[in-house]
């Protein structure tokens, strides 16, 4: 067969237009569900308090502590402060552990043994 052969050139592109429609078949399948929902799982609830603060509309508290870390990070020049540097603004703003630590919101609790 000559190198220069119209017809394999036409099936080479044939079995490339192939692979590339399976390609994007594979791309178009895509899960309808948010991924706020996976992450939660079904039939989770959000408290209202992180409902309205996730469409914008802060509390007082929840203000203060955004406010605090915006001048914290600009004051120190750094855009991703780490946990302990977190820690150490809330501490600032006077929060102090005086309770055990209770339920989580976004977690069952636990089974009594």
């Amino acid at each position: 067969m000559a190198k220069d052969d119209p017809s394999r050139a036409s099936q080479e592109s044939a079995a490339t237009a192939e692979e590339r429609r399976r390609a994007k078949d594979r791309r178009d399948v895509v899960d309808r569900r948010s991924a706020l929902e996976r992450r939660r799982g079904p039939g989770r609830r959000r408290s209202d308090s992180r409902r309205s603060a996730e469409e914008g509309e802060l509390s007082d508290e929840q203000f203060e502590f955004v406010m605090a870390m915006d001048e914290y990070k600009r004051v120190n020049k750094r855009p991703f402060p780490g946990w302990t540097e977190v820690l150490e603004v809330i501490k600032y703003l006077g929060y102090r552990k005086v309770a055990e630590t209770g339920e989580h919101v976004d977690r069952p609790a636990p089974d009594p043994v």
